[in-house]
């Protein structure tokens, strides 16, 4: 199947929806926060929510363009949070609606989570007042931040602490009298209470923390802080370690550096005793904060230096700014002193830049960027020079990155980052260019299998970050060198690799746009061939296709990558195919299975296109042909081989000639399990069959075997060419009639094989229409018998485990019968006896309507814009009620758009065909199965159709109903469908008439204490049976049909289910002067004597009352 295309998000110029937004908000902030909303206004107020949420998810990936218009969304809701804490701190009384203080706390999250939090908070109020207000509101007892649901109020409001903590006034001038330092004082017991929670409340509660200690009046407390921060690092709680740990991390952020300084001491104690911690080490967010909070130290113990000269960028197609970069030495102000810990820092974050997590990774690699852009030249060479180091870890002299462990990826991954750090600064000196490059090159191949998938995306994205980086930061005199080689290697990966100044350039890059390649197919068949036609990248194309694609784990993309290599080859078969035969045929002896199966599927994709060109390339296929011996035969023969075989049998397919006719090396599939391969192995031998008579190799297939080779018998019989020659043909056919007629001692009960019969004989008759004179007209009763079987197959309703599988036999059916009629119209006039090979009565019974109605509906207006036969009378093969169906199909049903799925489009037209005598039956059948079915899309329009157009038919309608009941008695997935159209009618006042309700009350009601079909016995026994499900208190009216009725109530009432028992007297219920009998019986009791003494008397007191 192929890949679903990539579906592309709506792109915004501007806040669209702004008008639309605004309304919709100032409705959801009009309403009371202090009162409880009522159902019908809670359920406005949360459609309201749902509908700002979505529209904000809409500007995810722009949320830039909400900019403009921030300060008049969010200044309202934060001004009307401000006066609720407001009321509730002044008025001890006021009370607060939870659930609408709630959705005002998750719009401001909303809000926060589209543009971040430092955006957001700087449109909350700031004022002297709001300190007290936030604060006292936040420490309610009983307030709204102190329910355990409300963690975005917490989060929201810890927020808005942090701002108003910033006010430039001592806090002392807040506290009360007799309180020196309260104010201060709570705030902090208030953030430390949050810090050690697990949600977002962490992150609120350490930005206040940070903001706090910051403060000149609060700077003191922090000593304390450090101190107790240290005894919860110590004490391995993983939630306050974090809560500490982005605390510190912010704190060093944005503080003084003197500050930094001055607690560096006790910040590299805590970072020792977090890498020495197991617990501590185990946690990835622990890890991350940890190289943060490092790589900030290093960053207040350095000097600022801009280093602008080192990047001018500059723009990819211009050639000014040319010597960018390259102001490695000289008077930069290169003499500081590195201090001792930055050594300490950086080994720890080379360590990061080697974590299991890429949030650590990333982490440690931004650190290293910043901390090297502020060290001397040669320390940063020294850094850079370190981070290549890590690409030679995992590496062996003469092995591939395919070679590698699996643990190479995390260091492969990190070195990339961290050379993209670098490189954006322009911090990679010339003379590590040439290897940072090498190494890339590697990288952009990175490709490891792990298990039963592969690994490494993340790394090859790495490098073409790197590569990116370099081209923007380095001078163009240092990079051209390297341009060609590269530039090679990335249109393959851009290509090929499906997670990620030059020769050609505009015109490769038009061709390798974002749109051309993010769909796998089409840069596989499309992008790709295009790029080929330049010569200076078709050897890196070909290259990569054989050593990358055709070995990678995915099967899918071993066949896109042989395909691929086919298109490309076209270009120059005869100069392009030899050697990659020559390629593929080395890796025909690998150990690896994947890449054997590549190298087999890339032969038989060009032995195919020699033979589809015509090139003088018979002698090319036999030598493709000859390759197969290369292929190990216990590979072959293993099993769970279905991927090899089939390949191996499409390579015979494709490649053999008359030379090698006398192998039956495809006769392996036709054994195996796998369809794909039986498929694979049919077509081998249709290949041989299209160069000698194989009437004899058929023979052998008629014995009966396994299933498999049973199922493969159909594949095989139905693409033999029997235009070069005739294989039997006359045998086949009887052997197909045996496999499927009811009355052969030798019918093929495998569903699949049976399936492959059907088809197969249509196949056949396309294959040899040249030849049906000859075939058909000595034995036309031959064709007459295809069609008699092809219409019992319609009713064919097997099931199994895997549900309905004669749906795949009567899909084959509705097709054979069709492919059949279309091609002995054409072929009419050449046939004498045309009316005995197609009887005109015969071609009538297809019009059916099935479950499967895709392919019934397809098929029928295929027949209905077939000419008639070249024959005399050709009017008898006319469609009955031509012009009907014509009139009600054909103006909506296009080559390749039809309406047949859509039940509101088909229903109301097909219950029109009912008025055709000759198709009622089999549509009325259609669309009983489809009122039964559990599908609404479907059952729904099939009975409000039918219902509505049921008065219309003649009353033989009902009759034709219960005859099909009666036809199929013992079958559950008849008689309920039926039993269940009755109830529809009859529901919908459709069917009043009382012929025939003894009939429909005998089949309900046969055998009802022995039924095991809950379904058949509950559901029809309650309201969908006989009296009960036919609306008891209607049927009751009508004398005749009622006393009928009331006798089989009571086996409903004592049947052995006591869901049964319960639902009929639950239905029995509508019925007056029977409640009181009704309600004193347990009927679902175990107690069965109890249950059918009730049940007579019950009984007995319904037939009084209608006496009476």
């Amino acid at each position: 199947m192929d890949d679903p295309e990539l579906i592309e998000g709506k792109q915004f110029a501007s806040f669209e929806r702004y008008g639309d937004f605004s309304s919709a908000q100032s409705a959801l902030l009009a309403v009371d926060l202090s009162s409880e909303p009522s159902r019908q206004d809670n359920g406005t107020e949360v459609e309201l929510m749902r509908k700002l949420t979505m529209i904000l998810g809409e500007y995810q990936e722009q949320s830039y363009l909400l900019d403009p218009y921030l300060e008049n969304l969010v200044v309202p809701v934060a001004e009307c949070l401000r006066a609720h804490a407001r009321t509730r701190t002044s008025d001890p009384a006021s009370k607060s609606s939870t659930v609408r203080l709630g959705r005002l706390a998750e719009l401001l999250y909303n809000y926060i989570k589209l543009r971040g939090y430092k955006t957001i908070t700087s449109f909350f109020p700031h004022e002297i007042a709001d300190v007290t207000i936030a604060i006292e509101f936040m420490r309610l007892p009983d307030g709204p931040c102190a329910e355990p649901s409300q963690w975005t109020l917490r989060y929201v409001v810890l927020l808005w602490l942090s701002l108003v903590c910033r006010i430039p006034f001592d806090l002392d001038q807040f506290d009360e009298d007799g309180q020196t330092g309260g104010t201060a004082s709570a705030l902090e017991s208030t953030a430390m209470k949050y810090l050690g929670k697990a949600g977002l409340e962490r992150e609120g509660a350490a930005i206040l923390l940070s903001w706090f200690y910051m403060r000149k009046d609060t700077k003191k407390r922090f000593k304390t802080f450090l101190q107790w921060s240290s005894s919860v690092i110590n004490s391995t709680d993983i939630l306050q370690s974090l809560g500490v740990l982005q605390v510190l991390c912010e704190f060093v952020k944005s503080g003084a550096p003197e500050d930094t300084q001055a607690a560096s001491q006790a910040l590299m104690e805590m970072s020792e005793t977090i890498s020495d911690s197991e617990t501590l080490t185990e946690n990835t967010l622990v890890r991350k904060y940890r190289a943060k909070l490092l790589s900030r130290i290093g960053l207040r113990l350095l000097p600022p230096r801009p280093r602008l000269s080192r990047v001018q960028l500059r723009a990819l197609n211009d050639g000014s700014n040319q010597h960018s970069s390259g102001n490695h030495g000289g008077d930069d102000g290169d003499e500081i002193d590195v201090p001792e810990e930055l050594e300490v820092i950086l080994d720890a974050l080379f360590k990061a830049v080697q974590d299991r997590d890429t949030v650590v990774r990333w982490s440690a690699a931004k650190g290293i960027g910043r901390l090297s852009e502020r060290l001397p030249s040669d320390f940063a060479g020294q850094v850079m020079e370190n981070i290549l180091h890590f690409f030679s870890i995992h590496t062996v002299a003469g092995a591939t990155v395919y070679d590698m462990p699996s643990i190479a990826e995390a260091t492969w991954h990190g070195a990339c980052l961290a050379s993209a750090e670098m490189a954006r600064r322009a911090l990679v000196p010339p003379t590590l260019l040439p290897n940072l490059l090498d190494w890339l090159s590697q990288a952009l191949y990175f490709d490891i299998r792990k298990g039963a998938h592969s690994i490494g995306s993340n790394v090859r994205d790495a490098a073409a970050y790197v590569i990116w980086a370099l081209a923007r930061s380095q001078d163009r005199s240092g990079f051209s060198p390297h341009a060609s080689k590269l530039a090679e290697k990335l249109v393959a990966v851009s290509l090929f690799d499906r997670d990620g100044l030059f020769a050609h350039g505009i015109d490769v890059l038009r061709k390798t746009d974002f749109y051309s390649v993010s769909i796998r197919r089409n840069a596989f068949l499309t992008a790709a061939p295009q790029v080929a036609e330049h010569e200076e990248y078709r050897p890196a194309l070909l290259d990569h296709l054989i050593s990358i694609t055709l070995r990678h784990w995915d099967v899918v993309m071993r066949q896109l990558g042989a395909k691929s290599l086919r298109l490309i080859c076209e270009i120059n078969l005869d100069k392009l195919g030899p050697p990659c035969i020559q390629r593929l045929a080395r890796l025909l002896t690998s150990v690896d299975v994947a890449t054997i199966h590549g190298a087999v599927a890339a032969l038989t994709e060009i032995a195919d296109a020699y033979n589809q060109f015509s090139y003088s390339g018979d002698g090319t296929r036999r030598e493709i042909f000859i390759l197969i011996n290369r292929i190990p035969e216990f590979l072959v023969l293993a099993p769970r081989n279905e991927q090899i075989l089939g390949a191996i049998c499409s390579l015979i397919a494709a490649s053999i000639t008359r030379e090698e006719v006398e192998s039956e090396s495809g006769s392996s599939g036709l054994h195996h399990r796998s369809n794909d391969v039986r498929e694979a192995g049919a077509a081998a031998l249709a290949a041989v069959s299209s160069l000698t008579d194989c009437s004899s190799a058929v023979q052998r297939y008629f014995k009966r075997g396994l299933p498999p080779l049973q199922q493969s018998l159909g594949y095989l019989l139905g693409v033999l060419d029997y235009h070069a020659h005739p294989h039997g043909l006359s045998e086949v056919v009887e052997c197909l009639l045996d496999n499927v007629s009811m009355e052969s001692a030798t019918r093929m009960t495998n569903v699949e094989a049976r399936r492959n019969s059907f088809l197969c004989h249509s196949e056949s008759r396309r294959s040899c229409s040249p030849e049906l004179r000859t075939t058909l007209v000595p034995c036309p009763h031959r064709s007459v018998l295809w069609l008699t079987h092809l219409t019992s197959g319609l009713d064919d309703y097997t099931t199994d485990e895997r549900g309905d599988v004669g749906s795949w036999i009567r899909i084959a059916c509705i097709q054979g019968l069709t492919s059949i009629i279309e091609t002995l119209f054409v072929v009419s006039k050449n046939l004498p006896n045309f009316a005995s090979i197609l009887p005109a009565h015969r071609y009538h019974h297809i019009k059916r309507l099935d479950n499967v109605r895709q392919i019934a509906g397809e098929s029928f207006t295929r027949i209905l814009r077939l000419s008639l036969p070249s024959v005399e009378d050709a009017e008898c093969w006319r469609v009955r009620g031509e012009d009907l169906a014509r009139e009600l199909f054909l103006p909506d049903c296009r080559e390749n758009e039809t309406n047949w799925n859509n039940g509101e489009w088909l229903f109301p037209k097909a219950v029109r065909l009912l008025e055709i005598p000759e198709y009622r039956k089999p549509i009325l059948t259609g669309l009983v199965l489809s009122v039964s079915t559990r599908t609404n899309s479907t059952q729904r329009p099939a009975s409000s159709s039918l219902a509505a157009y049921v008065r219309t038919l003649p009353a033989s309608l009902a009759q034709d109903l219960i005859e099909y009941g009666l036809k199929h008695l013992t079958s559950n997935n008849v008689v309920v469908p039926v039993l269940q159209t009755f109830n529809m009618l009859l529901e919908g006042d459709a069917w009043i008439a009382h012929g025939g309700m003894e009939s429909l009350i005998s089949i309900a009601t046969k055998n009802v204490s022995r039924l095991k079909n809950v379904q058949r016995s509950e559901k029809l026994a309650s309201e969908r049976a006989v009296a009960i499900s036919f609306r008891v208190v209607n049927l009751l009216t009508f004398p005749s049909v009622a006393k009928t009725c009331l006798s089989k109530i009571a086996d409903f009432l004592v049947h052995p289910y006591p869901r049964v028992r319960s639902g009929t007297a639950e239905y029995l219920y509508l019925v007056d002067k029977v409640e009181e009998l009704l309600l004193e019986t347990e009927w679902s009791s175990t107690d069965v004597e109890e249950v059918k003494e009730a049940a007579q008397a019950l009984v007995k007191e319904l037939a009084s009352n209608m006496e009476g």
